[in-house]
């Protein structure tokens, strides 16, 4: 048996070194080709490199960049955005390739965030399924059609970990928690880049936004972030770091400040951490327009801080223009050095260059995948599948759920037959026309066995004002020329024939994403009131919402029979919501944001720290950490999730009572399908350490597993903890498990859980 380990070791040994040394190789003939390129290239066109500009298209700011042809022609432009199809962008690229002097080929990017033509469920409803197979299959479907679409770079994962639900952009993330922020990030890259870009099928992924952005103050978007380092090492920087660990190639800086200090312009942060400490090796390109912003955040005019954005580590300006303007002038007066500019404009080139864009600038403009990998059924069968698993029952009294076919629906909102909202915030190359809504979807899946009328009942909003700002990328919020009394009469109407009323409720695609920070969030006057009228009508009722954020929903909690978050589901939203509305597909979904009662809550989050003075449950006293008007705890926590079958948990047990650095003991726990449908759960470890030389949280997410059962079955689940799962970041940075007290946690969500307790010892 030795003598067979040994063999195994020397050829696990060898196939690693033959790997190291092929990776050599590749990385010594990649350097001698950018290497002889660079000798080549005047200083204007090594600037020109680091220039990343759109002629229109996606547009997140309020600059559009001018003569775009000529400044290719010209070597001022590294790379574009904001175009796709394979004929527009071979004829930019042919410009590049045949016009300018060193025919240095484009880099086309674009914000693909949640599928490209094919739009899947937001990231946060797609971290909701807690599924990591299905998520980087998500991101492989749309690298497949981005590059099919002639893009070879995407601007995703967003990977911030948030804990304000008014921040608009809680939608493209996957919530509060580090632990699953880091297993999304490195889903999502690994599913935009696959084992290199040998595959054409495989894009560039960057992870954004670089850094702490998810903790903006306020949740106001654009705004500052200020945190200790502890804080930044232990919840918000592991996601990135997991990205960079999984092979990101590029970086994005994000809008805020650290330490006082704008990211884009922050040397500990792009150098010294993610270059020197992390050790990426990919380059690092700003946020819309973000070195220009630096001038009113107060760091100086154009020329200081673009000089800062390349001393700091920035590679590429997007759209700002300010290297490609400022940087010449920068070097002359040695503000700048050549050596900072070759090292931005080597990283860029060293892109290009495995992309294989310099063996075949056009590997991305084929238009036989254009024709058939876009929007191909296989694909809209996986947005389908994505959709309901992303889906999270908030509620389901007397089991209101699944519908009974063969009764009469009355299905009414301003989401209810609309196809424009079912893609959701950041989905720029999905067609709304080719969207299913939720009454195409009833109708679907119900066939003849359901009686389905429809009532609008109410606009979106009505506030002309606001569906002005929320319209700006297209009609979103649509204002009936009926007053609010007219369409609720009708509702009413339609509800009093009806044996269930479902109302499909919530956000416009736009009212969540960039831009879209809301100080209430929750359901507007409109649809307020068209509920409270629907409550008198006696009917059960069904609420499906249509959201991009955490809303506050006590009243809808109190007096609705059934609450279905479904998010914005995507392309195929209205068939998805009728798998699950009329059971085909149990749900599964667990929240990855807890929901506050009301704003005054938040920020809320579940791996809070105690106070001095603890809160421990509503009554327990004036002088503790608690509100004279509101419960401590959410509306509903993270983790949490209902199904249509009901899982019952036993003690939780421990291999030991007790272990040392280097052993490891099983937690375990058997769940049971008590109810009578087959379903699947997401049995949930969290780890408390009850005495260290810093404070820590209540809980922490620690591992999960999904167990499918059928009714009545049951299935032991076991947990194996390693000092690993134990460790933090003390006062000094140094990630250290301290012996001592734990208490290990295992349930349904954060909050209902089966608890144990053990030592780490010496």
């Amino acid at each position: 048996m030795k003598k067979l380990l040994m063999i195994g070791a020397c050829s696990i040994a060898m196939h690693v070194s033959q790997g190291q040394t092929k990776t050599n190789t590749q990385d010594a003939k990649m350097n001698a080709f950018v290497n002889s390129l660079m000798q080549k290239m005047t200083v204007e066109e090594k600037i020109g490199q680091l220039n990343l500009v759109t002629p229109g298209g996606t547009v997140t700011g309020s600059v559009v960049s001018k003569d775009v042809d000529n400044k290719i022609r010209n070597g001022q432009v590294g790379s574009l955005f904001g175009i796709t199809g394979p004929d527009k962008i071979r004829k930019a690229q042919e410009i590049a390739v045949n016009n300018s002097r060193l025919h240095i080929p484009l880099i086309f990017g674009l914000d693909v965030i949640h599928g490209h033509r094919t739009i899947f469920p937001i990231p946060l409803g797609l971290s909701c399924s807690w599924n990591m197979d299905m998520i980087e299959k998500s991101a492989s479907i749309a690298a497949s059609e981005a590059t099919a679409d002639g893009l070879s770079w995407v601007y995703s994962p967003m990977v911030d970990i948030a804990r304000d639900p008014r921040w608009g952009r809680v939608s493209e993330g996957s919530g509060e928690d580090t632990y699953l922020g880091c297993k999304v990030a490195t889903a999502m890259v690994k599913g935009y880049q696959g084992n290199g870009y040998s595959d054409p099928t495989k894009v560039m992924a960057c992870v954004k936004h670089f850094a702490l952005y998810g903790a903006a103050e306020a949740g106001r978007d654009y705004n500052t972030t200020d945190m200790s380092r502890i804080k930044m090492y232990e919840y918000y920087l592991p996601p990135y770091k997991a990205a960079v660990d999984a092979g990101v190639s590029s970086v994005m800086s994000s809008f805020n400040e650290v330490d006082g200090v704008p990211a884009t312009a922050n040397k500990w942060l792009m150098t010294d951490l993610l270059r020197k400490q992390w050790g990426f090796k990919g380059f690092v390109v700003t946020d819309y327009t973000a070195i220009n912003e630096m001038i009113d955040h107060g760091l100086g005019d154009l020329q200081r801080v673009s000089a800062e954005a390349l001393k700091a580590g920035i590679d590429m300006d997007m759209v700002g223009e300010g290297f490609l303007t400022t940087l010449q002038k920068s070097l002359k007066e040695g503000k700048v050095t050549i050596a900072q500019i070759n090292e931005a404009c080597k990283r860029v080139l060293e892109a290009k260059y495995k992309l294989g864009l310099f063996d075949d600038p056009y590997r991305y403009c084929n238009e036989q995948r254009f024709n058939s990998a876009i929007l191909t059924d296989a694909n809209r069968a996986a947005a389908r599948e994505f959709a309901t698993k992303s889906m999270v029952l908030l509620k389901n009294n007397n089991n209101v759920l699944p519908l009974q076919k063969g009764k009469t629906i009355a299905l009414i909102g301003p989401l209810a037959d609309n196809k424009r909202n079912m893609l959701g915030t950041w989905s720029v190359s999905g067609d709304p026309e080719k969207s299913i809504p939720v009454l195409q979807g009833l109708k679907n899946v119900a066939g003849n066995d359901a009686n389905i009328l429809y009532a609008r009942g109410c606009n979106i909003s009505d506030d002309t004002m606001f569906a002005k700002k929320v319209n700006a990328f297209g009609k979103e919020i649509e204002i009936d020329a009926r007053s609010l009394q007219q369409m609720i009469d009708e509702a009413i109407a339609t509800a009093n024939k009806a044996d269930v009323v479902v109302t499909v409720l919530g956000e416009a695609a736009d009212m969540t994403g960039e831009a879209s920070s809301m100080s209430d969030i929750g359901l507007q006057k409109s649809q307020k009131r068209l509920l409270e009228e629907l409550k008198k009508t006696g009917k059960p009722i069904v609420i499906v919402l249509l959201n991009g954020r955490p809303m506050t929903l006590t009243w809808e909690d109190q007096n609705a029979d059934a609450i279905l978050d479904a998010w914005f589901s995507g392309t195929e939203a209205g068939n998805a919501i009728a798998d699950v509305l009329f059971g085909n597909y149990n749900p599964s979904g667990k929240l990855t944001m807890s929901f506050p009662r009301n704003v005054g809550q938040i920020p809320i989050y579940y791996n809070h720290k105690n106070t001095g003075r603890p809160y421990s449950g509503v009554g327990t006293g004036k002088f503790r950490s608690n509100y004279l008007d509101v419960s401590n705890d959410p509306l509903y926590p993270f983790g949490y999730g209902l199904s249509y079958t009901s899982f019952t948990y036993s003690n939780v047990t421990l291999s030991s009572p007790a272990m040392k650095q280097d052993q490891k003991i099983t937690a375990s726990v058997t769940v049971t399908n008590s109810g009578k449908f087959d379903g699947t759960e997401t049995v949930q470890l969290y780890i408390r350490d009850l005495v260290g030389t810093i404070t820590r949280p209540v809980k922490e997410l620690k591992g999960y597993q999904q167990v499918t059962l059928k009714a009545g079955e049951s299935k032991k689940v076991d947990f194996t903890i390693s000092v690993e799962d134990l460790k933090f970041y003390n006062s000094d940075l140094k990630r250290v498990a301290e012996p001592g007290d734990f208490k290990v946690f295992i349930g349904t969500n954060s909050r209902d859980v089966k608890d144990a307790s053990f030592k780490l010892v010496q």
